[in-house]
């Protein structure tokens, strides 16, 4: 009898889940639209009957014993999502109750970028590891604090908002109300808009001056620096500037063994890695210099989000994700 978990992340676009072992072996991916469905009980019966449908794929003796849900201001202590701006359901949503509800498992919920972070720790990079950092690079900015092998969540289970610490107090809108928080900058829609403002200021020829803001992608951005692009090159190298010096200040902080990007901005690779290292060294006190590594994360693929959530689970249930 094979014990597995059910890891889901919900998405402002679309919710994945699937069936995840110990070993991080996913069974079965499913995949719904998070936007159609106007009550959250609509939305948690059309994910159970999706998994009662693809657990048929699972031929050999098994038990699930714990599910995990990763979404954004997902709260540790309550088991609830709180004012979520991306997700249909206003208020506060009893994620946890639900769940359990419709799978008779015991349900933890968190944030999609704390659970990216226990994921990095059971199935990816940072095996071993009780003191590093991930950072999650998509539309916003997420990040998971991992501090002598416990994530922190703090008193309220919000901690670790990495993505709103102030760059610039009277700097960009961003979407929480307030200015200048690090997401306006560094993310995948920080760096369209930084390129967007290089454009402006400059008049270097560049192949993304004929792309609209809305088909922009940091897929693009990548391929035009990787190709030369003057614009693009200038975006990276100022998105890394602002990265890594406010990494400097979460490493005076925290003294992590590394820090892991994660998430669409960060398949760049060394074009964001090289810079964030660079500013970040320049930033740091002298004691932590030379010390912290930067890198990609070690889970791949499109299932990472899969494996953060089932991770969740598993951690919950009292296996060791530092071994």
């Amino acid at each position: 009898m094979k014990d597995i978990t059910l890891g889901i992340d919900i998405g402002g676009t679309n919710t994945v889940f699937g069936a995840v072992d110990l070993e991080g072996k996913s069974y079965f991916e499913g995949r719904i639209p998070t936007q159609e469905y106007k009550s959250f009980s609509e939305f948690v019966s059309k994910i159970h009957e999706s998994f009662e449908r693809l657990v048929q794929n699972i031929t050999f003796p098994h038990r699930f014993i714990g599910v995990g849900v990763g979404a954004p201001n997902g709260n540790f202590y309550t088991g609830e999502v709180n004012l979520a701006p991306n997700l249909p359901w206003k208020g506060r949503i009893e994620v946890a109750k639900e769940f359990s509800k419709v799978f008779a498992l015991p349900v933890w919920v968190t944030n999609d970028a704390k659970a990216a972070a226990i994921g990095e720790m059971m199935f990816g990079a940072a095996k071993g590891m009780k003191n590093f950092i991930v950072i999650t690079l998509g539309t916003g900015l997420g990040s998971g604090f991992v501090v002598n092998g416990d994530l922190i969540y703090g008193h309220d289970g919000f901690a670790g908002e990495f993505g709103h610490v102030i760059v610039h107090p009277d700097g960009r809108m961003c979407g929480c109300g307030r200015r200048g928080c690090l997401e306006t900058y560094v993310s995948a829609t920080g760096i369209k808009r930084t390129v967007y403002k290089l454009i402006a200021d400059n008049l270097e020829p560049s192949s993304l001056r004929s792309v609209s803001f809305d088909h922009l992608s940091a897929d693009m951005i990548s391929k035009a620096a990787l190709a030369g692009d003057p614009i693009a090159i200038q975006a990276f190298e100022y998105t890394g500037n602002i990265l890594g010096s406010k990494l400097a200040d979460a490493v005076a902080i925290c003294s992590p063994e590394a820090i892991f990007l994660f998430g669409g901005l960060a398949k760049a690779g060394e074009l964001i890695i090289d810079p964030v290292k660079k500013h970040m060294e320049e930033n740091l006190l002298p004691i932590f210099r030379n010390k912290i590594s930067i890198l990609q994360s070690g889970i791949r693929g499109s299932n990472g989000a899969v494996l953060g959530a089932a991770a969740l689970a598993w951690k919950q249930l009292g296996y060791s994700v530092t071994s």
